[in-house]
């Protein structure tokens, strides 16, 4: 189901992004890669990478070689061609790839990215294994994901937005109210901050900490492999 989700959005993911946050997913990401540091010396291994948009940000931005996988097929395809007309092939390695078992060896990136992709998997805490096992000694995982809103008096509002205007939006900007239903619906779904903080260290990760963006509407979860 969520992957016949994904490629019914893929050709619109950026529409869809702009129009789930009011364009300001554009800053968290951003931020987001700014919090991942990039450096030349640094490997980064982009889950649920889709468009491209972390890989893009984390090489102009003077990272390292970059993996960048999703396990939807047509998400990659869009990613890929951005890659080619943006200059960015020759630095990007491109997998098809769950990120529940990744077809990866134990200890080979510096970083692991996922940005708004772990609610859209059905075992977390795999995701979670999987990155800390792929993170070399001294690495990072950083996850980007709609949370929850830290201020009650928004939360009545943001409720009406995702439920009520934003599949109608879907229905007459990208002729797919299915798929925004859903996806609003994953936004509710998914564990809390310290829900995920918790997940993040009973799966092994030190020092994980958390960034609330926009009053948690969205948050940054960060934990290192020591």
């Amino acid at each position: 189901m969520v992957r016949a989700v994904f490629d019914s959005v893929a050709t619109r993911y950026d529409l869809m992004n702009d129009l789930m946050s009011l364009g300001i997913h554009r800053v968290w990401k951003q931020i987001f890669i700014s919090d991942l540091a990039p450096r030349p010396g640094h490997t980064l291994l982009d889950l649920a990478g889709g468009t491209g948009d972390i890989t893009f940000g984390w090489l102009k931005r003077g990272g390292g070689p970059a993996l960048l996988t999703d396990i939807n097929n047509s998400m990659l395809s869009v990613g890929r061609d951005r890659a080619l007309d943006g200059g960015f092939a020759g630095n990007i390695r491109f997998v098809v790839a769950d990120a529940e078992k990744l077809p990866l060896p134990d200890r080979c990136v510096d970083r692991v990215s996922m940005a708004f992709g772990l609610r859209n998997c059905t075992d977390k805490d795999a995701v979670i294994r999987e990155a800390r096992r792929v993170l070399k000694p001294g690495g990072r995982f950083l996850c980007l994901e709609f949370s929850k809103v830290t201020v009650a008096a928004l939360t009545p509002v943001y409720d009406a937005w995702s439920f009520k205007v934003l599949p109608k939006i879907g229905r007459y900007v990208a002729g797919d109210e299915d798929s925004y239903q859903y996806l609003a619906e994953s936004i509710r779904m998914f564990p809390d901050q310290e829900t995920l903080a918790g997940m993040m260290r009973t799966a092994g990760f030190s020092r994980v900490h958390v960034r609330n963006l926009s009053a948690g509407i969205a948050a940054i979860h960060t934990g290192w492999r020591l």
